[in-house]
C-alpha cells in the first residue's frame, strides 16, 4: 500500500513562509534519529522525496508534501524538525521549538500528528512532553514505533505494550518498518481515516 502520487511543495523556516492551508495535513514528529524522512519516503513510494541523511537532525525546516493516498482525496504530509540528539547547537535546537509550536497551534487543517518512536528505545520524557502538548491543544496524535524490523517478531508486541504504558497511551502504538512494507498498511488506514 503506497501513495498514488507525491511531490514536494515548500519548506518554511518561519511561520510567515507557511503555505496557505488547503489540504488536510498529517504531521510527522520525532527524534532526530528516528527515521522520520525514511518512513515518509516509504509511505509514498518515492525514494529521496524527503531528504534523509546519516547525520541525525538534518531536517531544520518545516517541509510540506502533497500526497495522493492509496484511496481518497489528496492530503499534505508535513515533516517537522527532529528533536533530541541532533548534532547542532542547543541554541539552534531551541530556535526550532517556536517554529514547531507555531505550526501545531495555528494550522486549522492539521488532522493529526504522528509521533514517531524508535521501537528499540521506547518512549521517553520528550515524547511524553510532546504528547501532553498535543493533548492540551486538542490535536489528535498517534504513536508509531519505527524500525520494528530491528526487533525480533516475538519482542515487537511487548515493546509496543511497554511504550503504551510508559507514555500513558489509550491504545497501543502502530508498528512500522521501511524494510517490511506490509507494516505500513495500518498507518495508511489511520492517515486516510484522519484525512476525511
Amino acid at each position: 500500500m503506497r501513495a498514488r502520487r507525491a511531490e514536494f511543495v515548500i519548506s518554511a523556516s518561519d511561520p510567515r513562509g507557511f503555505p496557505r492551508p488547503e489540504l488536510p495535513e498529517l504531521a510527522f514528529a520525532g527524534r532526530s534519529n528516528v527515521g522520520k524522512s525514511s518512513l515518509l519516503n516509504a509511505l509514498v513510494g518515492v525514494p529521496g522525496l524527503a531528504r534523509t541523511s546519516n547525520t541525525p537532525g538534518r531536517t531544520r525546516l518545516v517541509n510540506w508534501f502533497r500526497v495522493e493516498p492509496p484511496q481518497g482525496t489528496p492530503v499534505a504530509f508535513v515533516d517537522l524538525p527532529g528533536y533530541g540528539y541532533a548534532k547542532v547547537s542547543k541554541t539552534e535546537r531551541a530556535a526550532w521549538r517556536p517554529l514547531v509550536e507555531a505550526y501545531l497551534e495555528r494550522r486549522a487543517v492539521l488532522r493529526a500528528v504522528l509521533v514517531l518512536v524508535d521501537a528499540r528505545r521506547g518512549g521517553e520524557e520528550e515524547e511524553k512532553d510532546l504528547l501532553d502538548f498535543l493533548a492540551a491543544a486538542d490535536i489528535p496524535a498517534r504513536v508509531v514505533l519505527t524500525k520494528a524490523d530491528k526487533l525480533p517478531k516475538a519482542k515487537r508486541k511487548p515493546a509496543a505494550a511497554e511504550v503504551r504504558r510508559a507514555l500513558g497511551l489509550a491504545r497501543e502504538p502502530l508498528l512500522a518498518s521501511i524494510q517490511e512494507p506490509d507494516t505500513l498498511a495500518d498507518l495508511w488506514r489511520f492517515i486516510m481515516r484522519q484525512a476525511l
